[in-house]
């Protein structure tokens, strides 16, 4: 998937693939929800994902809400955020970021 954002493109098949987050409900299940977490080779951050219609990537139709797909640019502080939330390991978490130890 590609997409341009603010004059940047961000494509899954040309950025690095860093984490996952699928939820426990299937496919069928309004709050399903399957998004991976990309970094470009320039160092930009990115989400690509699908999910049904109570999930981040829902969409207005007429009178509700329907699944969608898409891609969503993020910062460094905001990947972040995203890799503590979807329980992505430690290990990698550190070989990307710039955390301080407790």
């Amino acid at each position: 998937m590609k997409r341009i954002i603010n004059g940047r493109v961000y494509d899954t098949d040309t950025a690095n693939r860093i984490g996952n987050f699928a939820s426990d409900c299937g496919p069928g299940d309004f709050r399903y929800e399957d998004t991976d977490l990309y970094k470009t080779k320039k160092g930009a951050w990115f989400i690509s994902g699908e999910g049904g219609p109570f999930s981040r990537w829902s969409r207005a139709c007429n009178n509700g809400q329907r699944g969608g797909s898409g891609i969503e640019a993020m910062t460094t502080a905001e990947a972040l955020d995203w890799c503590e939330t979807a329980g992505v390991d430690s290990d990698i978490i550190l070989e990307h970021f710039t955390v301080v130890e407790a």
